[in-house]
């Protein structure tokens, strides 16, 4: 299919408006203006690097629904007010805050502005390239004055120069002579009422803004971020040094210091004359002229951002003049020409191909690109869970990132992956100190953080996920099998398996009943909708793989490097008993199974409880957590995300095949699908037990999450967790690709839809990157960088070697038909002889 055939085509269950997002598989285009959907398609054209971001607004900055520049980790700190306190809470909140915003370069022909709601439109498209790394748009207006002009203009955050945004806008009256007036403007929006004013301009809109219905709803939505209540930038410093303006402020609470600074260059075959004026909130340069028909006036608006816990604002904003004289010098069409390059590279890395479905390649490679945006500069940070895209969850890390977007990360940038996990390796003091807090030895990192603190002030489902320690040294052992770097894991990484392992040898107890158990009681695991609960499922079995990875860590460590070894029972003051009792903790572990039902329970009391009605749940009461109370919640055998599914995921090799589709069987009709993160471990689960229909149905919920905006919540930024988990549905799910502790070298097991004409990957193993093609019932292996490696594909060994494919038949696989419903679960009996039936909890307050 060529791509103009493919403009307006698509499957039946293909969710987009494909007038206004035509197919393409290395862009996402817009042709229509957004209007009910303006700060979704503000999330969906954000660009960024994993240090900076920028949100989609317009670069005349009118009509921006939710305007916002971001840099990871620059947050604000709050009291956090219990309404019952209780010893051991957190205490002090942290929120991303909004940057100054250096994207608006307002435009008017003679004195009238163009605002894109109103404007006279003869033309417009809007297109985030994939390949570039580059948003565009271009559109020719209708001026007042009747003269057609057309506006062109480029956005872009570096990827290779970390610190850099640029912006570029090129005007060209069409059919004759035109006043023209550009101001560029570096305003402080942080405020709301200073955001409210701003959304009030020309248009009159101020009292009907997006943002006014914001401030003014009272639904509680835990996925969206607080707000802080008062204007937290405080100006330390005002510069100009030639054409170059900096402004530099101070959080008030969290001390974090930041500088901006801006710079242009300007084109024209005409006279232009330039105007500036700068205040501590507000910089801007007024640039006008008289143009000629046919003639362009070209502005490139230089902006650079560096942020310190601690550096005066006006060491920073040295700093930024450094950074855009050196992209000044450079030039805009170097800067485009590294930023194409370094996305070259990128693809040739990261790219999955479903031959023969554009729009799947599409929305395949937009998440892809996603995650690089949230990822790639971010050193020293975490991973926010909605990127640099909006400040949803207030802008915090959760245990998403390792679950989620590491293994993407460690099969193909594995530098990132290393990065984001020594950033966990800095919050390990914080993590003892938290531990101490709450009354144990080890560390526990925090639930949700940015500064390494935990940030909630739910501890049911916050403090009490413990299983974010085993999230984390899961991700650090991935990373370390992946790339086979022990080096970082020796040199200090280790530590944190030592603290976690101490912290779980703390936290269960054994218990002997004629055989003796280990058993973990009081957590809560993925899954909200049940917390508080003795030995969950997940947390057991992550704990069990935390354990042992730390026995087996130490003890190489001793056998093969004695000094390191001792440098680290120096740090940690390990005693060799500690490790003894951790092996004795790990074999003990207690893994319940209910031998009636014949599946492994979530928990110990899971199953004896009634079974919510999800079939007759109306549509408009999801996700539950906005519609009931928690208490109603968790009196259910309801699930908001697979937690039995991701365990045996995650450790997969531990179960019987016949145990993980009976398990699966049981639990997905009682899953939601509330949780963005659900559909991964179906998807994938889904694939392997042979129900390859909704395996697909799972991956596609997956890969449209935001280019649907299907959880509503899209226009708070992207759900970087899930855009990563399109990776892992795709390789781990299609591909068949396994790697979990217990079952040695990397393995293939493909299991390729059998509409799809073919699906292409890479993985890197140990500094090896293979690329793996599935098509016609055979799997091709090909070395594309590296010496060679060693897979298992479809249960045999193959060595892969540079110039030497390696052909294999596909193992067929049966297709078990359409899942099991809630049908099937129903009638069942239960240990204690009670029939399992179906129940819709009432709900007064909407009937």
């Amino acid at each position: 299919m060529t791509t103009s055939e493919s403009s307006t085509a698509g499957s039946n269950d293909d969710p987009l408006d494909r007038l206004r997002y035509p197919i393409d598989p290395w862009a996402l285009r817009e042709t229509l203006l957004p209007e009910e959907n303006a700060r979704s398609a503000e999330t969906l054209f954000a660009v960024g690097n994993g240090y900076l971001g920028i949100r989609g607004t317009s670069i005349e900055g009118y009509d921006a629904a939710t305007a916002g520049t971001y840099v990871n980790g620059f947050h604000e700190t709050y009291p956090i007010h219990h309404a019952e306190e209780a010893y051991g809470f957190a205490r002090v909140g942290q929120e991303m805050i909004a940057v100054p915003d250096a994207t608006v370069m307002r435009l008017y022909a003679g004195d009238e502005p163009l605002h894109l709601p109103v404007a006279d439109l003869e033309q417009y498209e809007r297109r985030l390239d994939l390949r570039t790394g580059v948003l565009t748009r271009t559109i020719v207006w209708r001026a007042p004055s009747k003269v057609r002009v057309r506006v062109s203009s480029r956005r872009m955050v570096s990827f290779t120069r970390p610190h850099l945004a640029v912006m570029e806008i090129e005007i060209t009256p069409l059919d004759g002579e035109l006043d023209l007036t550009v101001v560029s403007t570096l305003v402080n929006r942080l405020d709301a009422q200073t955001a409210l004013a701003e959304g009030a301009m020309e248009g009159g809109q101020a009292l009907d803004t997006p943002l006014q219905a914001e401030l003014e709803s009272h639904i509680p939505d835990p996925r969206k971020s607080s707000k802080l209540g008062s204007h937290v930038l405080e100006s330390t410093h005002v510069g100009t040094e030639g054409s170059c303006t900096s402004l530099g402020y101070r959080v008030a609470a969290s001390g974090m210091t930041l500088a901006v600074g801006v710079d242009h260059d300007v084109s024209s075959d005409d006279e232009v004359r330039q105007y500036q004026d700068v205040s501590p909130d507000v910089s801007s340069r007024e640039f006008r002229t008289r143009a000629r028909a046919g003639s362009t006036l070209r502005i490139v608006k230089y902006a650079a951002y560096h942020t310190s816990r601690s550096s005066p604002s006006s060491e920073l904003a040295q700093r930024c003049r450094r950074t855009i004289g050196d992209a000044r010098a450079a030039g805009l069409d170097t800067l485009l020409a590294e930023q194409r390059a370094w996305c070259d590279g990128f693809w040739a890395r990261s790219d999955v191909e479903v031959a023969g479905r554009p729009e799947l390649q599409q929305a395949i490679r937009f998440n892809l690109f996603h995650v690089a945006q949230a990822t790639m500069c971010g050193g020293g940070h975490g991973i926010p869970a909605k990127g640099l895209t909006g400040n949803g969850y207030s802008g915090h890390y959760f245990w998403d990132g390792e679950v989620y977007v590491l293994p993407f990360l460690s099969y193909t940038t594995p530098e990132v992956s290393r990065s984001a996990l020594r950033f966990r390796c800095t919050m390990l003091p914080a993590a003892r100190r938290r531990a101490h807090e709450i009354n144990m030895t080890g560390a526990l990192f925090p639930w949700r953080t940015i500064n390494g603190h935990e940030a909630s002030g739910n501890y049911a489902q916050g403090t009490a996920q413990y299983h974010i320690d085993a999230d984390i040294s899961y991700a650090l052992m991935l990373y370390v099998r992946t790339t086979g770097d022990h080096d970082f894991l020796t040199r200090g990484a280790i530590d944190i398996l030592v603290e976690t392992a101490r912290m779980w040898a703390d936290l269960g107890f054994f218990r002997s009943d004629g055989q003796e158990a280990f058993h973990i009681h009081g957590v809560t695991g993925p899954d909200e909708y049940t917390t508080v609960v003795d030995d969950n499922l997940y947390t057991n079995i992550m704990a069990r793989g935390n354990l042992r990875d730390a026995v087996a860590a130490v003890r190489s460590l001793q056998a093969q490097a004695p000094e390191r070894y001792a440098r680290m029972v120096d740090r940690v003051g390990l005693d060799p008993s500690e490790v003894d009792l951790w092996e004795r903790a790990a074999e003990a572990m207690a893994i319940p199974y209910d031998e009636k039902l014949q599946v492994h329970p979530q928990d110990d009391r899971f199953l004896t409880k009634e079974v919510w009605d999800l079939p007759h749940t109306p549509p408009s009461d999801f996700p539950l957590l906005l519609h009931y109370h928690p208490l109603m919640i968790y009196r259910f055998q309801v699930i908001k995300q697979t937690d039995v599914v991701l365990a045996e995921l995650l450790h997969s090799s531990e179960f019987a095949a016949d145990e993980k589709a009976r398990d699966f069987h049981y639990y997905e009709p009682l899953t939601t699908g509330d949780s963005s993160l659900s559909a991964v471990a179906e998807a994938i689960m889904a694939a392997e037990v042979g129900h390859p229909r909704d395996a697909v149905r799972h991956f596609q919920d997956l890969l449209f999450v935001d280019l649907a905006d299907t959880h509503h919540n899209t226009d708070d930024g992207i759900h970087i967790a899930s855009a990563g988990g399109v990776w892992s549905a795709l390789i781990y799910g299609f591909g068949g690709l396994r790697d979990d502790p217990g079952g040695g070298r990397v393995r293939l097991d493909p299991r390729l839809p059998s509409d799809w004409e073919g699906l292409t990957f890479r993985i890197t193993v140990r500094g090896t990157r293979v690329r793996v093609e599935l098509a016609g019932g055979r799997i091709t292996l090909s070395v594309e960088e590296g010496p060679g490696t060693r897979l298992v594909v479809c249960g045999s060994g193959y060595d892969v070697s540079p110039g030497a494919p390696v052909t294999i038949r596909a193992t067929p696989h049966e297709d078990l038909g359409p899942m099991p419903t809630l049908d099937d679960i129903v009638g069942q009996e239960r240990a204690d002889g009670t029939i399992i039936t179906p129940r819709l909890p009432s709900h007064s307050a909407h009937h």
